[in-house]
């Protein structure tokens, strides 16, 4: 799959980041294409003797993450730990965020690389904060990638503890001007 131009400029930015950084943010709208984007990110970043962890809060987004990641990436291994299917076993696993954070999912987690979280403004909340801390324990220099269309939370609690900078912010308006989004009516 070919990622559209400012996609491919989003992935580029977020790869950036992250080398520098260690983590980062990606911002993009609704239908910007972030699974693919942190997809792209993903397999860009991801050395061959790496494991990467993606982080969903529903049973379907992991299937879903999962079924574009490999369109991108189809010759990576995966796996998925959610309440059905507890596997490791891939290169890149899918989770989900209920299932890994409980105590005794959490004490048998590998070493992983990179932790992704979809939806990345959910990474404040105590089920991902464990998450995220037992990621950082086992590996103290595993990467955060985090993408969401959505920064601010109603809570105003502040995303700054886990992404210290953002990589890139698509606006709606960049996609309505270039054909990608129809402009929205309300």
């Amino acid at each position: 799959m070919i990622l559209r131009k400012r996609q491919q400029e989003f992935v580029e930015k977020s790869v950036t980041a992250l080398k520098q950084h260690g983590n980062t943010l990606g911002i993009a709208p609704t239908g910007a294409g972030k699974t693919l984007m942190l997809s792209a990110v993903v397999g860009e970043v991801l050395e061959p003797d790496n494991k990467a962890l993606i982080l969903a809060h529903r049973d379907e987004l992991t299937s879903q993450n999962q079924e574009k990641f490999l369109r991108i990436n189809p010759r990576i291994s995966t796996s998925v730990f959610d309440s059905k299917t507890k596997s490791f076993a891939g290169q890149v696993v899918f989770a989900m965020v209920q299932t890994l954070s409980r105590k005794e999912n959490l004490s048998i987690i590998p070493s992983f690389d990179l932790l992704v979280i979809d939806e990345g403004h959910h990474c404040v909340s105590p089920s991902y904060r464990n998450i995220i801390k037992e990621v950082k324990e086992k590996n103290p220099k595993a990467w955060i990638y985090g993408v969401t269309a959505t920064p601010n939370r109603g809570d105003k609690k502040d995303l700054g503890d886990i992404f210290s900078n953002v990589a890139d912010q698509i606006k709606i308006s960049e996609l309505v001007a270039s054909g990608h989004l129809v402009r929205p009516r309300t």
